[in-house]
């Protein structure tokens, strides 16, 4: 880093001291926090507030130098060596006491020890770190990853292994686009991902056990919000998720479709749904919160959607190595390895780093400004602005109208729709035309190419599928599937919940 970027003002890897300070203290906690995050430089001789250049004195730089490093070198542990230096700035002396990020973390101050001793950089300060926070330290400095470490008080038998292998199998095809070509998880593949570990020749659950079978001894939660304006002053409603990831993934996301605006984009005499925020870009953040978060950190992961944006905030600081730049630009550095594995397996990660790109993309092509990347010192937040539009655009497109609330024709129909009062409580409000609830869905030939699609490269799907493939409510979902069924396109087997659905010429006629 050049003494002119130093000099730019304090920020997470710079902090400035007049002169050094009489209890060693006050700048050994800063050298403990850089060593504990991305490293950065204590700058002796810089008032912190008017960035004004005192220096220090010519007769004294020496003897400086050597104190600042024998009050590191003798106060902190694990053992940091800084790297100081000297430079002139328009004929004053200022010392350079560069950090480098550790590798033997947690570093602490060795006369308050590790509980209180720890420090990190949080928002261009240094704080004292919580216990979650030391606990992610420890992980990081032992190279190990938190899912792959076994899960104390938790058990398993060989039928749990077998119904968790099955259920990531079956999640693997329904997202594969040819199932047949998926291949069976076995026992063996757990053991390699860190899904299970071998203890004294007997199979233990690891973390990431807990976590992909829903298991309350890690804990693994997902609330969500909608808020009246652009604070959480005034709650409209509120929900918690808990389960296996898959669980979590699908309700998150139809909660937030449930609750973002919905248009159309006519193309002749053809209408395509829209969201005012791509669904890929939705569901592709909501996946990596729940990759990537930290479990450590018993916190929830938030969905708060406002009035201007959509907001998802994941628990945990940025893995050793990362950065918000370097995460933009599609470098990845993985938290959770053994869910890592799972995850692309299930086919909910393409390309480990791509995401974010895909995110980036999704959002320009709709659009809207770019995301908002906040934090990444105690979790990770990440806001899409949504398009506040409420009428038709230029290309053809109607914003600003809630899912399911347009006719055959384009108009709005009678479909109850959710409206804000003052005080924003939601009520129930209907049209003038007072249409029964089971007004007409429009169903558009691109949504029965999708289904039929489907059809073909499964032996059958269920509404549930259906929901997930076309990113629309369970009624509308229903409808479609019960066209083509009327069409003679596809055969309904099963009732209720068992139902599911086949392309008809894959049916099977008994043999007279």
């Amino acid at each position: 880093m050049s003494i002119e970027t130093l000099l730019n003002g304090e920020s997470k890897n710079v902090e400035y001291k007049l002169t050094p300070p009489s209890r060693s203290i006050n700048y050994t906690k800063t050298a403990v926090a850089f060593a504990n995050g991305q490293g950065g430089c204590l700058v002796f001789g810089v008032e912190d507030q008017t960035l004004r250049v005192v220096g220090i004195a010519e007769d004294k730089v020496f003897t400086v130098m050597d104190s600042i490093s024998d009050a590191i070198v003798n106060s902190c542990e694990p053992l940091i060596i800084p790297d100081i230096t000297m430079h002139d700035v328009n004929g004053k002396t200022v010392i350079v006491a560069e950090i480098a990020p550790g590798l033997q973390r947690p570093y602490h101050i060795k006369s308050l020890g590790q509980e209180q001793g720890t420090f990190v950089r949080v928002a261009g300060t240094t704080r004292q770190a919580d216990l979650p926070t030391i606990r992610e330290l420890t992980i990081e400095g032992s190279n190990r990853s938190f899912d792959q470490v076994q899960c104390l008080g938790l058990s398993v038998t060989e039928k749990d292994i077998e119904a968790l292998c099955a259920s990531l199998t079956k999640t693997a095809k329904n997202n594969a686009e040819d199932p047949a070509k998926v291949k069976t998880v076995t026992e063996k593949q757990l053991l390699q991902w860190g899904v299970l570990a071998e203890q004294d020749g007997q199979l233990v659950p690891t973390n990431a056990y807990a976590i992909l079978t829903g298991n309350t001894a890690v804990r693994s939660v997902v609330q969500c919000g909608v808020f009246k304006g652009t604070t959480k002053a005034v709650f409209v409603d509120r929900r918690e998720f808990t389960g296996t990831p898959q669980e979590l993934i699908e309700e998150s996301y139809q909660y937030v479709l449930r609750n973002i605006h919905m248009g159309a984009r006519f193309k002749g005499v053809y209408r395509q749904d829209v969201y005012e925020i791509p669904p890929d870009a939705i569901r592709e953040l909501i996946v990596n919160a729940i990759v990537h978060r930290s479990y450590i950190d018993h916190s929830s992961i938030q969905i708060a959607i406002y009035d201007d944006r959509l907001e998802i905030t994941s628990p945990g600081r940025l893995p050793l190595g990362q950065t918000i730049e370097r995460m933009k630009q599609g470098y990845s550095k993985i938290r959770n390895e053994a869910l890592a594995s799972a995850f692309e397996y299930m086919g909910y990660i393409e390309h480990w780093g791509s995401g974010i790109l895909r995110v980036l993309q999704e959002v320009r092509d709709a659009g809207l400004p770019e995301p908002e990347f906040l934090g990444g010192d105690t979790d990770l937040r990440i806001n899409i602005y949504r398009n506040g539009s409420e009428t038709g655009s230029d290309d053809g497109i109607v914003t600003g109208l809630r899912r399911d609330s347009l006719s055959d024709d384009g108009i709005v129909t009678g479909l109850r729709r959710d409206s804000l009062s003052d005080d924003g409580i939601a009520e129930e409000t209907t049209s003038k035309t007072n249409a029964a609830p089971n007004a007409t869905i429009t169903v558009l030939p691109s949504q029965k190419e999708r289904i039929l699609d489907a059809l073909r490269k499964n032996v059958s799907i269920s509404i549930s599928d259906a929901i997930r493939i076309l990113g629309v409510q369970e009624r509308q979902a229903q409808r479609i599937l019960k066209s083509l069924v009327e069409e003679g396109s596809a055969v309904k087997i099963g009732a209720a919940r068992a139902t599911r659905y086949a392309e008809a010429k894959k049916r099977t006629e008994p043999h007279e």
